[in-house]
């Protein structure tokens, strides 16, 4: 029968642990490192997280306290620069530490990984990962990663041994985070879960905690702005941001949807931080997917209006469109608009990139890809 569901799911092997709470690190920290037979941990994590927060100090202290603390890496920029994941494994090994513990955004967390992955291809072993975010990005929540390499261009790894074991969302720890970085992964956790509703391979259950993440991210992410230190909604947020992306194992990894590919090829080319493509191209993709979606994917567009309380428009079309609507206004509300002229996209440009993330210029998709960046292009 068209339509009707088949498919597989699987959790990631590797998680033992996924510990959430304000000021839950104290307690969870010992416990994941006890659970994964961790003795000596290097940190890794940004330099302004490092220098400008008490954060990875937090953290340092309680490995201290258990004779566990092997050191700090530092040196992880903006989309994982290659060089900070070479320096970072050799420091691991010249701490000979048998453990990781990742700090801050998507790009520590996926450094990690990449590392882990390296360590594998030498040494033969998968080291264990404990990832602490202190945005909604939710890399810690896949077997993929992305770093950046010596040409600038974006490069990708997947293995399913590579996902973090363990993970600690503790809203402590965010309330250093600035509020444009908090907010605009926000929308990447949207963008998560937005996608994953027509991404091929998510299984139903999981696609009803996409509508739980995406009526919970609408609502508290507006409210976690006009009260910044408001515990609870920033936890709320990080499981928002958890059900978003929550773990599965694929069989084959890609980009989640348009937005994400198109995001991927603005990110590391033009230093646009991937909250910010996610704020730029997530709604214009919506939009054109009431056009170009198969009808199955339009009507899983179209219910979200459901879980945001909308009442429908009457046709599945105009639902969609809506969604994509109020995106836009969620964008305006967090005062995160902007457009390609901002970072220094060059106009010609929009061509290639259209290409690069739909792989070739065939697709009848194409001109309509590069009508969407020209719709955010100012």
């Amino acid at each position: 029968m068209s339509g009707s569901l088949h498919g597989t799911y699987a959790y990631h092997e590797t998680l033992k642990g996924v510990y959430y709470g304000p000021g839950c690190l104290s307690t969870a920290l010992p416990q994941l490192l006890s659970t994964l037979g961790g003795s000596k941990a290097l940190i890794v994590t940004g330099k302004s997280l490092r220098e400008k927060t008490n954060v990875v100090t937090n953290v340092e202290s309680i490995l201290k306290g258990r004779n566990a603390f092997g050191g700090t890496f530092s040196q992880i920029g903006q989309h994982a620069p290659v060089q900070g994941i070479v320096d970072g494994t050799k420091a691991f090994e010249d701490v000979q530490a048998d453990i990781f513990i990742s700090v801050g955004g998507g790009s520590p967390i996926d450094a990690t990984k990449i590392m882990v992955n390296h360590l594998h291809d030498t040494r033969g072993k998968f080291f264990s990962h404990i990832a602490i975010p202190t945005t909604l990005s939710a890399a810690e929540y896949t077997s993929n990663a992305g770093y950046t390499d010596e040409q600038g261009n974006k490069v990708g790894i997947a293995s399913p041994m590579i996902a973090p074991s363990g993970i600690i969302l503790d809203a402590e720890l965010t309330l250093a985070t600035p509020e444009k970085l908090w907010l605009s992964t926000g929308l990447r956790a949207l963008d998560h879960a937005v996608e994953s509703l027509y991404r091929p391979g998510v299984a139903p259950p999981l696609k009803v905690l996409c509508y739980a993440a995406i009526g919970d991210l609408f609502a508290y992410l507006p409210l976690a702005q006009m009260d910044p230190n408001n515990l609870d909604m920033r936890q709320r947020l990080l499981i928002a941001a958890w059900m978003s992306l929550w773990p599965m194992r694929v069989e084959k990894h890609s980009a989640l949807g348009l937005s994400h590919s198109l995001g991927h090829k603005l990110g590391a080319t033009y230093g646009i931080p991937h909250g910010v493509t996610s704020c730029l191209t997530l709604a214009a993709v919506v939009a054109l997917k009431a056009g170009t979606a198969t009808e199955v994917d339009k009507a899983a567009l179209a219910k979200a209006l459901f879980y945001l309380g909308e009442p429908s428009t009457g046709t599945t079309v105009g639902d969609v469109m809506r969604l994509s609507s109020m995106i836009n206004g969620l964008v305006e509300t967090l005062g995160l608009r902007s457009n390609l002229i901002t970072y220094g996209v060059p106009r010609e440009d929009l061509p290639k990139i259209a290409r690069l993330a739909i792989g070739n210029t065939e697709d009848p998709l194409y001109p309509k890809i590069v009508e969407v960046l020209e719709s955010i292009y100012e």
